[in-house]
């Protein structure tokens, strides 16, 4: 009854991100055909935000144990992609016109809507068909490059607007005795992406090598 449950609940899950995402791609691919990349952020925004946020479940679902994924790789690529989602798009709105979220959604989305569509399957029928295993573990060899890219590119062109604005910053002197400077803080996110970026994607390419070959055997 709990392992019927369990899967009833990750199916839904899965299934319902998935239509967030696949909003998220039909809205950026129609607004950019129509009227160019300078609206695909306001056409996204809301369905972007609902689904990257609620992302974050994939956390306690790692942690409480309903699924197997390491929680060292889960939650620096969510947490990176929240960043740029509030700290970055939501906080600044002076980076939203830029062509960087046109590549940004398009390379999050259809690497999200390949894997929750993945998972969503294998919860229902138990598996996946060959075709969809291969796009959820070959499709991140361009769309992680491209996303990644995106994601370095916008936090660079907020820097001077985090700077000017002085937002989420605390000053000394204040009540706390404590001093925060986020343009420095994103900085910092800059330089952890360096290391970062090659070990998500040679992590990324050792599962894929894994999963395929696995696949080859049964």
């Amino acid at each position: 009854m709990a392992a019927a449950l369990k899967r009833a609940y990750l199916a839904v899950y899965n299934w319902a991100v998935f239509s967030g995402w696949a909003q998220v791609l039909y809205y950026a691919v129609t607004t950019l055909l129509r009227s160019g990349h300078q609206d695909v952020y306001a056409a996204v925004e809301r369905p972007l935000q609902l689904a990257q946020t609620a992302a974050v479940l994939e956390i306690i679902h790692g942690l409480v144990g309903l699924v197997r994924s390491p929680i060292s790789a889960t939650l620096p690529q969510i947490g990176s992609r929240l960043f740029v989602t509030w700290g970055i798009l939501w906080s600044f709105p002076e980076t939203t016109t830029h062509i960087l979220v046109s590549s940004l959604v398009i390379s999050w989305s259809i690497t999200e809507i390949i894997r929750y569509s993945f998972f969503g399957t294998k919860e229902l029928l138990g598996s996946a068909p060959s075709w969809l295993q291969w796009l959820r573990y070959s499709s991140f060899l361009i769309m992680y490059p491209t996303g990644i890219s995106s994601e370095l590119g916008l936090i660079y062109i907020a820097l001077e607007y985090i700077k000017a604005s002085g937002k989420y910053s605390f000053r000394l002197p204040n009540a706390w005795n404590y001093s925060f400077d986020y343009f420095y803080a994103s900085i910092m996110v800059l330089l952890i992406y360096v290391p970062g970026s090659p070990h998500m994607y040679t992590y990324m390419l050792g599962q894929r090598k894994k999963a395929l070959s696995k696949s080859k055997t049964m």
